[in-house]
Formats: C-alpha cells, structure tokens, sequence
C-alpha cells in the first residue's frame, strides 16, 4: 500500500515573506506593502511565531488594538453564553435581536440539559473557578426553569 505523499511547501515561501515583513516592521521600516500584496492570504504572525488575527494594513483612521478578554474564548464564557442563551429562552432577558421578551420553554430546557452534561463529561477535569460556574449556572437555571413552569402553569 505504498502511496504518494503530496505536500504543499508553498507554506514555506509564505512564512518566509511574512517573517521578513514582520522583521522589516520591528526594524521600523513601517508596513512592507509588498510582502502584504504578494500573499495576502497569509495569516499575520506576531515575531514570536503565535498566530493572530489577520488586520487591515495601512488604512487611514485604522488601529490596531488588543482583543478584549470578552471574547477571549474559553470555558467560562462558553459556560457564560449558554446560560445567557438559556435566560432568553426563559423570557428572562429580552432576546439581543428583536428586543423582545421571547419563551422558548423546550429549547431552554435542552441548553439546561447542555449543561447537565458538561458537568458530568468534564468532571474531575476542570479548574475550580470553571467548575463553579458550569455548578452555579446549571443549578440556578435548573431552579428558574421550574419557577417559570410553575408560572405557566397557574395560567
């Protein structure tokens, strides 16, 4: 079963040009238009080689700034988005797109139960600040879901 191996080294021209780019740019030299124009689909490279989001290169009015923490992604803002998706569903918090106060009972019932199961499949592998929230945010939504149900319920 001996089979072709096809590699594309044209990755190797591109993290050459952009090594130089960058180089020429911690030298001061400013922007090379030229490396940017040649491969412009190459992702942009901090010189200590982490990979970060490509931006605009000299666009008047254009700054470069740091991504901001919330949106940094990770377990905890994972954990944070369902239970925000998990409060609209509720009719808790008016939904971010018609800025109406929506109930969806079913599908806030099956992110709860999203939750549920992160719980059980990340046991003993979290820290204790994620473990907290995933316990906290499940159990708080678990207790307004029923009060919700009781609600709609005496209607």
């Amino acid at each position: 079963m001996d089979r072709e191996k096809s590699v594309d080294e044209s990755w190797k021209e591109s993290a050459t040009q952009e090594k130089e780019r960058l180089e020429h740019i911690a030298r001061g030299g400013g922007a090379d238009k030229t490396s940017v124009q040649e491969n412009p689909q190459a992702p942009a490279q901090s010189p200590a080689g982490s990979r970060q989001p490509s931006q605009p290169q000299d666009v008047p009015g254009h700054t470069r700034e740091e991504p901001s923490g919330a949106y940094e992604v990770d377990f905890v803002n994972y954990i944070s988005s369902l239970a925000y998706q998990a409060m609209v569903f509720l009719g808790e918090i008016p939904n971010p797109v018609t800025n109406t106060s929506e109930k969806n009972p079913e599908q806030a019932k099956f992110v709860i139960e999203t939750l549920i199961l992160l719980q059980e499949k990340t046991k003993g592998n979290l820290t204790r600040n994620e473990s907290d929230v995933l316990n906290t945010a499940a159990y708080e939504l678990q207790m307004k879901f029923v009060e919700v149900s009781e609600k709609a319920a005496t209607l």
